[in-house]
């Protein structure tokens, strides 16, 4: 949360609610809604670490409000991040572990594994389709975000199948 906070905070001061309604707009429903308590935690680590500084702003008819800026600092975290490639492939799986350690506790079987994750898979796409049908259509970047989570989705659906026939060979 603290990196997409300070790209947001690259176009100019703002205070946490309207950082939260950005990110709303921005992603969409797909995208899991921040807690606007988090955002408010978030921004006092930032600007304790000197990436932001935040200005106690006077409001007559209401309680005053701290908006924030990038420092530069900031600018740099930022830049830094941009820079950085993501992260390589996965390779621990919490999924991968149960399938792996099933024989060896007699608890459960491989198969039946991989028919209950293929079937929350297919519903959780069910969901990202019923999300992509409701969202306004002019968010690219939303749609954009439920596409890569279905394409992710499918190439874990086709692992799926190859685990299935690679056990189902061994027995």
């Amino acid at each position: 949360m603290r990196l997409p906070l300070l790209a947001l905070l690259a176009r100019g001061p703002a205070h946490g609610y309207e950082l939260k309604q950005d990110l709303e707009q921005l992603l969409g429903a797909a995208y899991p809604q921040p807690n606007v308590g988090q955002i408010y935690v978030t921004l006092g680590r930032l600007e304790k670490t000197g990436l932001i500084e935040g200005e106690a702003i006077e409001q007559s008819s209401r309680p005053n409000k701290k908006v924030y800026h990038l420092t530069e600092a900031g600018h740099e975290a930022l830049r830094a991040w941009f820079e950085e490639t993501a992260d390589e492939p996965r390779v621990r799986d919490e999924f991968f572990m149960k399938l792996a350690l099933a024989p060896q506790t007699g608890l459960a079987d491989r198969i039946s594994l991989i028919n209950r994750q293929r079937r929350q898979y297919l519903n959780t796409m069910r969901q990202l389709s019923k999300l992509a049908a409701a969202e306004d259509r002019d968010n690219r970047i939303s749609h954009l975000l439920i596409e890569g989570a279905m394409l992710h989705l499918q190439a874990d659906l086709d692992w799926l199948e190859r685990c299935q026939e690679e056990l189902e060979e061994l027995q």
